[in-house]
């Protein structure tokens, strides 16, 4: 599975983060790029209400499935997907999105504008990207700020 999980310092940094600026407990949630699905279950073991997590890896999606299972989680769907067109196609909204591309995808910079054009926040929702340094998103109209984690960048819009 050629997946680049999220470190376990940056997925806690992100989650302190996100004590402070929203309420996870109760919320609803996107996961894209969802890889192994480590943040979903974060989110989950957070009192997150429900989620979704997307990825196109047919190994990520089987991986995904067998800890849902094992861990017992009932409030999660899990889709094999291509995230771009997941994107155009959804009709349901969340609290909070967060977007994981592979470093390498040549689209990064499209997801916050696809996301927000297809109406997928709610009111007050936050959206994460995790990008490589070399990304900057200070110039978007709903950028809010970057955090960074050594290698790590979330940029937060809402």
């Amino acid at each position: 599975m050629a997946a680049r999980p999220t470190t376990d310092f940056g997925k806690e940094s992100l989650f302190n983060i996100l004590e402070h600026k929203t309420q996870i407990a109760g919320a609803s949630f996107l996961d894209l790029f969802a890889g192994t699905g480590a943040i979903s279950y974060e989110f989950i073991s957070r009192g997150a209400e429900q989620g979704t997590c997307v990825d196109m890896s047919q190994a990520s999606q089987i991986y995904r499935k067998k800890c849902m299972t094992l861990l017992g989680i009932d409030n999660l769907t899990s889709l094999r997907r291509d995230v771009f067109k997941f994107i155009k196609k959804c009709d349901d909204k969340y609290d909070i999105i967060f977007a994981d591309p592979p470093y390498q995808l040549k689209s990064i910079k499209e997801i916050p504008d696809l996301i927000f054009e297809q109406g997928l926040l709610k009111e007050n929702g936050l959206l994460i990207v995790e990008h490589p340094d070399r990304m900057d998103f200070s110039d978007h109209p709903r950028f809010v700020e970057t955090r960074n984690y050594s290698a790590v960048h979330f940029s937060f819009f809402s």
